[in-house]
């Protein structure tokens, strides 16, 4: 029983020390707040300040945008007005389909069939916005992200991504200067993460969206890369809540988006809002199925001793009719020899 017992319990932590490894960066997303490189309040000038002007310039002043085509719907244009009209000295580019697939085709050919064969155009749109942010630098904005103020602040990081919830990091608001070294591991990531997940929310998520790119984020931090500030710095600096979007002063004004969200999608936005439970729920879970399996394992081991122990006995059986019948024998030949006499 022990010896069961011993070979029962290694099992089961090996298969747990595989499951741990393999979701192990998404288990530390879970408790990573990105305090350690948050671009604080007091860092950032109030807008209209003079401050504004005595700090450094890193990421080049371009405003880059996707769509389909150049005709934005009415639901976006109010959004996209007021960052172009804040940023007049800012150049303006909208990354329409067909401009996104001329540019990966001339600079990033070997990315051209993974590009291509996205079953989802939202992977195709979140792809090009790591590219463009990898070639150009500057900053990308989502269609339903509005300018609030003038983004100068941020050109004094080398990168930045914004915070988001429950954990991670969004990618609807990026800055970063030409070839950060950040942007160029998330496009060198881009064909590894690209499978089919099964729920077209997921897949999208994990393979080009914000989950494939806060994993990025969490193993780049982990490879001791995300240090140096500066032009040629690689840290990555995160924009919080209150900075994003929560108050007069801040940066952006969030409009309705989202419009690829599926069914799937808010039955995910239901587990995120309900963790807590689902969590506790899966430990339960997790002890039945192995309370289960040590049953189904004893189980097993106790018919296999029956086995055996039926085997035995009917072994003895037959000894024992062989011998009484080898003894009756002699008996019979020893009354001979009497009789005889």
């Amino acid at each position: 029983m022990r010896r069961a017992l011993a070979i029962f319990l290694i099992t089961v932590i090996t298969i747990v020390v595989f499951l741990v490894h393999q979701v192990y960066t998404l288990l530390t997303l879970l408790v990573e707040d990105g305090s350690t490189d948050a671009i604080h309040s007091a860092e950032i000038p109030a807008p209209n300040s003079p401050l504004i002007d005595k700090m450094p310039q890193y990421i080049p002043k371009i405003i880059h945008q996707t769509y389909i085509n150049d005709s934005v719907p009415e639901l976006w244009r109010e959004a996209q007005k007021s960052c172009v009209d804040l940023h007049e000295d800012y150049e303006y580019k909208m990354w329409t389909d067909a401009k996104s697939r001329e540019l990966v085709a001339t600079e990033y050919p070997w990315f051209l069939n993974t590009f291509d064969n996205y079953s989802h155009p939202i992977q195709r749109a979140d792809a090009i916005r790591y590219f463009v942010l990898a070639h150009f630098g500057g900053i990308y904005i989502d269609l339903d992200d509005g300018c609030n103020r003038r983004l100068d602040p941020l050109l004094s990081y080398s990168a930045w991504v914004r915070r988001t919830a429950p954990t991670g990091i969004s990618n609807d608001a990026m800055g970063a200067t030409p070839q950060h070294p950040f942007f160029l591991t998330v496009i060198e990531a881009l064909r590894a993460y690209d499978k089919d997940w099964g729920l077209p929310y997921i897949t999208v998520m994990y393979s080009t969206g914000p989950l494939f790119l806060s994993v990025i984020w969490k193993k780049y931090m982990s490879s001791g890369r995300n240090i140096g500030d500066g032009a040629s710095g690689g840290r990555v600096r995160i924009l919080m809540k209150d900075e994003y979007n929560r108050f007069p002063w801040s940066f952006f004004s969030h409009h309705q988006g989202s419009s690829w969200h599926g069914k799937d999608a808010r039955f995910i936005f239901w587990m995120g809002s309900h963790w807590m439970m689902l969590t506790l729920m899966g430990f339960l879970l997790a002890g039945v199925v192995g309370v289960g399996a040590w049953w189904a394992w004893n189980r097993a081991l106790l018919l296999g001793q029956q086995r055996k122990n039926k085997r035995r006995e009917g072994g003895m059986w037959e000894r024992a009719m062989g011998w009484s019948w080898r003894r009756g024998g002699k008996g019979g030949y020893e009354l001979a020899e009497r009789h005889e006499v």
